[in-house]
């Protein structure tokens, strides 16, 4: 069943995107990779872009100063760091479908084999450790020497409003970006996940890291936005979190934009 799905999902992307000769004889994980890869470029590309255009010109001044508005100059570099690490980024979706389709996890394929309320429930358990396992990944990158140094260095040398946008959201260390996004994975063998929520939550992390790249306090309470994680980049020891401020409320790390503002 998993791999009737993804060979659909290969055909869907690729068919469209690709002339069918220059896909069709690659072995099936290649094409799995292939079709991420488009698929992610595509999604941060148009969505970077769109989400630029509409904040520093359609909405010039409104949501952001013009003198926080980033240079076409960082925006340019963000994108090249993110395109050289998104042939990486991908193999890790590549790999998590490839041990689902080899029956090592625990994924179902449709709803309709555990009901509707487990998979409510699970669905809730996977996120839960999907931002617990983040919160601890990305404090760990700042708190380990040389994991900073060497990895996620490369992301925060956007530190100020004014060269943070939608575009560094992927702008890492390609190893960085995998360990980030490694608890998605490995929730897989722990907690019964529903594939296609999978697939579709791991693409959403291309949408959800834009976003909060965007220096935009959105103050939708207890949503990690912008407005957090923007404090992130200018202390580095603040707002580790994921979706949203709960790890960083329990363990003492959350800083909220609204004092910020106050004491400005």
């Amino acid at each position: 069943q998993f791999l009737d799905e993804t060979t659909w999902y290969n055909h869907i992307v690729l068919g469209y995107l690709l002339p069918t000769n220059l896909w069709y004889p690659l072995p099936h994980f290649l094409q799995t990779w292939l079709r991420n890869y488009l698929a992610g470029t595509l999604l941060y590309l148009i969505s970077g872009f769109l989400w630029c255009f509409y904040i520093y010109y359609l909405k010039r001044n409104v949501y952001v100063p013009k003198d926080a508005i980033p240079t076409n100059k960082a925006m340019l570099l963000q994108i090249y760091v993110a395109m050289k690490a998104m042939p990486w980024y991908c193999a890790l979706p590549s790999l998590s479908e490839y041990m689902i389709e080899n029956g090592w996890t625990k994924c179902y394929d449709r709803v309709s084999e555990v009901g509707w309320l487990p998979h409510l429930l699970y669905l809730s358990l996977y996120l839960v450790f999907v931002e617990f396992g983040i919160y601890w990944m990305h404090r760990e990158l700042h708190d380990i020497k040389p994991l900073y140094k060497y990895l996620h260095a490369t992301h925060h040398i956007y530190n100020k409003q004014n060269t943070l946008s939608p575009f560094a959201g992927l702008a890492f260390h390609p190893v960085d970006g995998i360990l980030q996004a490694a608890p998605h994975v490995i929730a897989l063998f722990i907690i019964p996940t529903h594939f296609t929520t999978h697939v579709g939550l791991l693409f959403l992390e291309a949408v959800w890291t834009a976003n909060i790249h965007d220096c935009i306090h959105g103050k939708l309470w207890p949503v990690m936005g912008a407005g957090y994680h923007t404090i992130h980049h200018t202390t580095y020891r603040h707002n580790y979190g994921h979706y949203t401020i709960w790890m960083d409320w329990m363990l003492g790390t959350l800083r909220d934009p609204s004092d910020e503002e106050g004491k400005k």
